[in-house]
């Protein structure tokens, strides 16, 4: 059955869908930041916030104060210096000293990164009155004045401490509050009187509304005094009272704290339900609905802070504020999936368990209907209007169906049909101006050609090239012409004109995943890549890649939507508006959007006024055709200097550090209650390149002596480099780095190089003489080399074996023999005059001698000499007679012992580039046992005069000959002579 049968049962499937008829209000619902102890906070119980001349947000509590830069709070409390960990109110005076009011009555304040207290400031051991101090001002003389919960008001002019006492029971200091008008009169405000300082005493001025309480009273910066009495808000200028207007009474008995007044003379009160703005028409909008308030004020950049028993709370200002609506206001969840808006401005949004919500800001209401199948249809993932058929498309995970009649009471489900009940996943859909869908399913893209009156589609009979086109795919679009756009895991394709066109296959950026596809007006598409950007594409190129580098918050985009040739994306850290206008770009960033908009948005729509996303915490919009605000320059604040663990003064004198402490380490912020992202830049030299971090500590250790100028700077994504913050530092030379340290070392250094000269040419001459004598004796060794080599048995069984011969007649025999011993005799006697020979030399001559050695034993005994072939034999010299000795000794007690003979191996074989390495290895009965089974001490000589010569040559060689001797196991010898190559 197709779903054109399904029309025939009008409303059938309407009474399976629920459907719920809520009337909602939807006044603004502002977005409020929240900080608590989770944020940093020592504590929710807040007293006071106060915003300081540099920028830093300072909370007062129950567990000691904070400092807010907005990234992070940096808590004080007794540890730190502070005489109280409750402190209840703080103040800045004109020198930049935070003054912290605590319930113990004690002060103490915090200046260049210290906490002063009476320990360690004697002015505060004066200042102690032992009453809590609830006022504090400094007039335009720099008098401060302290009102106190007592009978007494003090005043410190720097020197000298006045405290004024009332005697009139009925007109006493209690809770007084003082101010100062444009005339630099000083007056004292109570809840029991009105007086003004004549210089020396105050005096009563007779006044019948006074304020509700020292709380309920607030001086302006342009001496402009204002109080909340009983009927509502009245200010003083100079002498003149005036009343503003009356704020309601059910409000003025509603436990007030401070509260605040804007320059259109509009209240901020808090109260023990909230914080109600009253403005001077009598309207009012009330925050933190049953929340206990204790104070309001408004920072530097408009902002409004709150105060609580349950955190501290930051309304932005007007231009950047954000509205929400969630469920709290009807909606079915928080998280939003999917939105989309209809003819009828109504906004659609898509839920988890198959939830629909059709939201009509207009008429306040919102109609929720739930699909059967909350299976099938789990996380309605997108919307798409079809305005021609006035009907909605909507599709999860793993099906895709069509609300009919959407401006009708009978609304009716469609549902898309796998002809084979396959299943079929889903990743994004895209309609047609005329009857054409397109879906990019796992399996491939599916074109269905006529979806009003076929609304389904069969996988074994879809034609490869017409209705599908194979491989993994992300995302359809259908352009202005009805072309169609798609990327699959190959890259980016166009069907047009039913001829395909693979652009993959023509750029590489073309080859990466593309999330969403759309079209600006001029008919260039905008690609939305994963990790590459925004790509701008026309007449079948690529016109402009937009990156992090041009200002994009992040280079994964998700989704994007054309408004007015403006493209507007959502990435996985915030959002951004592109306009792409003669190929200038303009990237427009809305940083203050950040703490709901910079993860968790899933889908958008951008209308004439505002903008509007689809959130994990509800619809968030917010206005979009306000004159964007020049964007103000971050400026960094050193919050430490740490010099060797010890804090340094913050001043801005230069400091001098003791050349031992060469560890330096900055802590700096830009201030910031915005959630934006700062990069900051530094460099510790004026002529040196700068470098850039995110980070918001530098350490710098190993620092040579010298004069540094630290410069720090930064920026937000859309600004230019804000002015750079100087520290100047010296680290002081080492008393050995000092021009007279060095010139007497100079003259120290001259000295003992004459002495050493001197001995060293002694050692010098003494080291030839020795030499010459290390020469004569290797010389002398030599000879003796030649004797040994010349062993008396050889020489008397060689002449034994010439007679045996010719005793046998066999005078071919003996003739070999002779010839060969008379080479040998003559090799000898060439050898012997010179200290190196060459290895082929050295190769000759032992072919002979074992040549004559194995024609003595014939088959007992045989030999084998295997030479690198990468030796260059000519070219190597070792050194003479070096080898014979440990090859006679091998012969005569190491394989003649043996009943069956024997064989040795001599190997020659390179080990790096610059040493020959010489094994003789033979199988005998081994060194240690011929030692052992010898009868009395036996010494060959021939090799205790090898070992000689090597330790006298390693005496004068610069690298020496090394030797290993060693019996293999049971039997067999071992013999390793490490030769430095000399060419």
């Amino acid at each position: 059955m197709t779903t054109v049968s399904h029309r025939l049962l009008p409303g059938l499937l309407t009474f399976v869908i629920a459907f719920f008829y809520s009337i909602c209000c939807y006044p603004q619902s502002t977005y409020i930041q929240y900080f608590n102890t989770k944020n940093g906070l020592p504590s929710n119980n807040c007293f006071y916030t106060l915003q300081d001349s540099r920028g830093y947000i300072w909370v007062a509590t129950d567990a000691g104060v904070s400092r807010f830069d907005g990234k992070v709070f940096e808590n004080f409390s007794v540890d730190d210096g502070l005489p109280d960990n409750q402190i209840l109110q703080l103040r800045e005076d004109n020198t930049g000293r935070i003054w912290f009011l605590s319930l113990n009555g004690q002060l103490s304040y915090f200046l260049n990164g210290k906490i002063y207290n009476d320990s360690n400031d004697q002015l505060l051991k004066l200042l102690n009155f032992n009453a809590v101090i609830v006022s504090f001002y400094q007039d335009t003389k720099g008098r401060i004045w302290f009102g106190t919960n007592k009978n007494i008001l003090v005043m410190w002019d720097g020197k000298t401490i006045m405290k004024y006492i009332s005697a009139n029971v009925n007109r006493q200091f209690f809770n007084t509050f003082i101010h100062e008008d444009a005339n630099g009169k000083i007056w004292a405000y109570s809840t029991s009187s009105v007086r003004i300082f004549n210089g020396s005493d105050f005096d009563v001025v007779e006044q019948t509304d006074l304020p509700i309480s020292y709380k309920t009273i607030l001086s302006t910066s342009d001496h402009l005094l204002a109080y909340i009495n009983k009927n509502g808000l009245v200010t003083k200028k100079n002498s003149n009272d005036h009343f503003e207007y009356v704020i309601d009474r059910s409000l003025l008995n509603n436990e007030l704290g401070y509260f605040y007044m804007d320059g259109s003379k509009n209240v901020w009160l808090s109260t023990s339900s909230g914080v109600y703005h009253i403005q001077s028409d009598g309207s009012k909008v009330h925050y933190l609905h049953n929340m206990s308030t204790s104070q309001v004020i408004e920072d530097m950049k408009g902002n409004m802070w709150f105060t609580t028993n349950n955190g501290i709370y930051m309304l932005p200002k007007k231009s950047e504020r954000l509205y929400i609506i969630n469920k709290t206001d009807g909606l079915t969840s928080d998280i939003i999936k999917s939105l989309i808006k209809d003819d009828k401005n109504r906004f659609w949004l898509g839920f988890d368990e198959a939830n629909i919500n059709v939201l009509d800001l207009k008429k306040n209401d919102v109609v929720k209907i739930t699909l059967p199948d909350k299976k099938k249809y789990n996380v309605i993932k997108q919307l798409s209007f079809d305005s021609v058929n006035h009907a909605v498309y909507f599709a999860s995970d793993y099906g895709l169906g069509r609300l009919n009649n959407i401006h009708n009471t009978d609304k009716q489900i469609d549902y898309l049909r796998e002809s084979n009940d396959l299943v079929f996943v889903i990743k994004s859909f895209s309609l047609a101006k005329n009857r054409s869908l397109a879906m990019a399913l796992s399996s491939g893209v599916v074109i269905l050609h006529d979806r009003i009156n076929k609304f389904e589609f069969s996988s074994l009979y879809l034609k490869e090239g017409a209705d599908v086109f194979n491989n993994r795919s992300y995302c359809t679009f259908y352009d202005k012409d009805e072309n169609l756009w798609f990327s699959n895991i190959n890259g980016l394709s166009e069907l047009s004109n039913q001829k395909l066109y693979s652009y993959f296959k023509k750029s590489q950026l073309l080859t990466r995943r593309i999330n969403d596809i759309k079209e600006l007006n001029d008919g260039t598409i905008i690609l939305a890549t994963d990790g590459y950007g925004i790509l701008f594409m026309k007449d079948q190129k690529i016109i402009k890649v937009i990156t992090q580098r041009d200002g994009l918050a992040d280079n994964i985009c998700k989704k994007l939507f054309v408004k007015d040739d403006a493209v507007w994306i959502i990435t996985n850290s915030g959002i951004n508006r592109v306009s792409l206008a003669d190929k200038n770009v303009t990237v427009e960033t809305f940083e203050y959007t950040n703490a709901l908009l910079k993860d968790d948005v899933n889908s958008l729509y951008i209308d004439t006024d505002y903008a509007y996303f689809a959130t994990n915490n509800g619809l968030v919009y917010f206005p979009v055709n306000k004159s964007k605000a020049t964007n103000e320059l971050p400026v960094v604040l050193i919050s430490s200097i740490v010099n060797n663990k010890v804090k340094l003064s913050l001043n801005g004198l230069k400091h001098v550090l003791d050349p031992s402490n060469n560890n330096i380490t900055f802590y700096y912020s830009a201030i910031d209650f915005q959630n934006k992202n700062i990069t900051y830049r530094y460099r510790l030299k004026s002529d040196a390149n700068w470098t850039e971090t995110k980070n918001r500590r530098l350490e710098f250790s190993s620092l040579e002596p010298g004069e540094y100028v630290f410069e720090l700077s930064a920026k937000y994504n859309d600004s230019e480099w804000g002015k750079a913050t100087l520290v100047k530092f010296v680290l002081e030379e080492h008393f050995w780095q000092t021009l007279w340290f060095l010139g007497l070392v100079f003259i120290i250094a001259g000295f003992v190089f004459y002495k050493i000269a001197v001995v060293v040419t002694r050692r010098q001459k003494n080291k030839e003489q020795e030499q010459l004598l290390l020469k004569n004796k290797i010389l002398m060794l030599e000879q003796r080399a030649l004797q040994a080599m010349m062993n008396p048995h050889f020489v008397f069984n060689v002449m034994n074996s010439i007679q045996h011969y010719i005793n046998t007649k066999d005078t071919a025999s003996a003739n070999k023999i002779l010839t060969g011993f008379a080479k040998l005799i003559r090799k000898n006697l060439d050898i012997c005059t010179r200290s190196f020979i060459t290895l082929e030399e050295e190769l000759e001559y032992l072919e002979l001698y074992l040549s004559l050695e194995k024609k003595r034993f014939g088959e007992k005994f045989n030999y084998a000499i295997n030479v690198d072939p990468e030796i260059e034999k000519e070219e190597t010299m070792i050194p003479s007679m070096l080898l014979q000795p440990y090859i006679e000794n091998a012969i005569w007690h190491g394989i003649m012992p043996k009943e069956e003979g024997g064989k040795i191996d001599i190997q020659i074989n390179l080990t790096g580039n610059d040493h020959l390495l010489i094994n003789i290895i033979d199988d005998g009965i081994g060194i240690e046992n011929s030692l052992r089974d010898k009868k009395g001490e036996h010494v060959s000589k021939g090799m205790d005069l090898t070992k000689e010569r090597i330790n006298l040559l390693n005496q004068v060689e610069a690298n020496p000959i090394q030797m290993q001797i060693r019996q293999n196991g049971k039997s067999g010898t071992f013999v390793s002579i490490s030769i430095p190559l000399t060419h």
